[in-house]
């Protein structure tokens, strides 16, 4: 039996008969869709603590994120328009099969990317689980003939602000425990919270 997505507004099964009244439920809006690690409210609290330090010392301008839109993406797989509902069955199928440990994550750097011009906190030493489940998550969505559009080498980092002015050389800030123990796969929509779809424990 399938299990069902659950999203902020509105549960389906991943059947096609569902999705005939998608434009009422907003569904026509674009979807980008991405599986990512998401904090919990404790950590949210302190990557926006944070945020606000960095923002205070350095004035960067640009637009600080929501701590409810704080995430650190592992596989990004595009944009649609309407939900494509087969890419969401095939990409949860895929995701089923990845059974790795649960691994412990330390945010202690911040930085910039120059062509995005946005800061954000990543790690200074990438741990080892946090890698595997990059790479077996892509394994498992290749297999399942499910493309993605990540970027083919993996800086992990949380965005904090965009569109900002001034950029940033990678600092140490204060380290924030990150105990990794799931995963999970998020539909942004413009001007709406982001919705977790599924969640997948990660074993231990």
């Amino acid at each position: 039996m399938k299990k069902p997505l659950a999203t902020a507004g509105y549960t389906f099964a991943m059947q096609d008969d569902l999705f005939a009244s998608a434009g009422e439920a907003g569904w026509d809006d674009p979807h980008r869709l991405f599986f990512a690690l998401w904090p919990d409210a404790g950590l949210r609290e302190e990557i926006c603590r944070v945020a606000a330090r960095l923002e205070r010392d350095w004035a960067p301008g640009g637009r600080r994120l929501r701590p409810d839109r704080y995430h650190l993406t592992m596989q990004y797989l595009g944009d649609y328009s309407p939900l494509p509902v087969a890419l969401l069955e095939q990409a949860c199928a895929a995701a089923d099969g990845v059974r790795l440990p649960a691994f412990d994550l330390q945010l202690d750097r911040a930085a910039s990317f120059a062509g995005a011009r946005v800061w954000w906190l990543g790690t200074q030493a990438v741990p080892e689980g946090l890698e595997r489940l990059w790479d077996g998550l892509g394994q498992v969505l290749a297999r399942a003939h499910v493309r993605v559009k990540s970027a083919p080498a993996f800086t992990p980092h949380l965005t904090l602000q965009r569109d900002v002015r001034r950029l940033i050389e990678p600092m140490p800030v204060e380290p924030l425990a990150w105990p990794v123990r799931e995963f999970v796969l998020i539909d942004s929509q413009p001007r709406r919270p982001y919705a977790v779809l599924r969640r997948w424990a990660l074993a231990g």
